[in-house]
């Protein structure tokens, strides 16, 4: 199953393709910004049995230097199989797209996948090797640590990327709280999907409720996804307390069903019917 932090680190050079601009200027790669972007169909798939999907793939129009094809694959963990998908996914680009260049980026939340992730793929024998993939790699260990809100301003997609790949930094509570902060009084067309893409991003780890707690303070779009996410998250707790307090038993599928359920009606529902349920029965009927 994808996770969450899989999603963010590649959709969203989909929601900000001018991000690769900056992130190419980080990596020491001179691309020219674009001057438009088209998210194109990921689906790499032949008539065979063996369906192939690029995370993100977008054609990018650059001013002088003409377009290019940008695949992106979030890649969070090491997997073999990447060495046979991956020139795949170059060379039926190349063979589809024709003269249009393609380049591989691979964006990673830790040193080791983003090591694994940089090394060379050589298709051939040692004495000629007919095929050298080179992949652009993204991680911890080459973007920036943001912890300047002036910086974060200046680039806020840049920003939530960094903060992304950084989700397991010692120091992400104040690569956190620095985001948060270059979000305040930031228009909610831009802060919501910057707020959503970080909890992505951010996954199940311990930092991510200190992400919503950051939101849930410093900015204003109360209505949005985030901030819903957020008093969802308050009612399923407060229905395990008073389940809790009550004595009623909870089995562990019933316990995920709570917390992570995401309808607020429902959560209202089953808190009131848990104030003088006896049993868990009695609160989860007819769910």
């Amino acid at each position: 199953m994808v996770s969450s932090p899989h999603e963010a680190m590649h959709r969203i050079f989909q929601e900000y393709p001018g991000l690769f601009s900056r992130v190419s200027e980080v990596l020491g790669i001179d691309i020219p910004p674009p001057t438009s972007a088209t998210v194109l169909p990921n689906d790499l798939t032949e008539n065979s049995p063996v369906e192939r999907r690029v995370d993100t793939l977008l054609r990018i129009e650059t001013q002088d230097d003409g377009p290019f094809l940008l695949a992106v694959e979030a890649q969070g963990k090491k997997d073999p199989r990447k060495t046979t998908s991956w020139p795949y996914y170059v060379s039926y680009l190349h063979n589809r797209y024709g003269a249009l260049p393609v380049l591989l980026l691979v964006v990673c939340q830790d040193h080791t996948t983003a090591q694994w992730a940089a090394t060379p793929i050589t298709i051939g024998i040692p004495q000629w090797p007919t095929l050298t993939l080179n992949p652009l790699v993204a991680g911890p260990h080459n973007m920036p640590v943001i912890t300047n809100v002036a910086e974060a301003r200046k680039d806020l997609a840049l920003a939530t990327l960094a903060a992304i790949t950084h989700a397991d930094n010692p120091d992400v509570d104040a690569i956190l709280k620095t985001l948060s902060a270059a979000l305040r009084d930031v228009p909610e067309t831009i802060a919501e999907p910057i707020a959503e893409l970080t909890a992505q991003g951010l996954g199940n780890r311990p930092a991510a409720q200190q992400w919503r707690n950051l939101v849930a303070v410093d900015t204003s779009f109360y209505t949005s996804f985030m901030s819903e996410e957020i008093r969802d998250q308050g009612r399923a707790q407060s229905l395990l307390l008073i389940l809790e307090a009550r004595g009623i038993t909870l089995t562990d599928e019933l316990r995920q069903t709570i917390t992570t359920c995401t309808d607020s009606h429902l959560l209202n529902q089953w808190l009131h019917r848990a104030a003088t349920a006896t049993a868990a029965e009695e609160v989860f009927t007819g769910q």
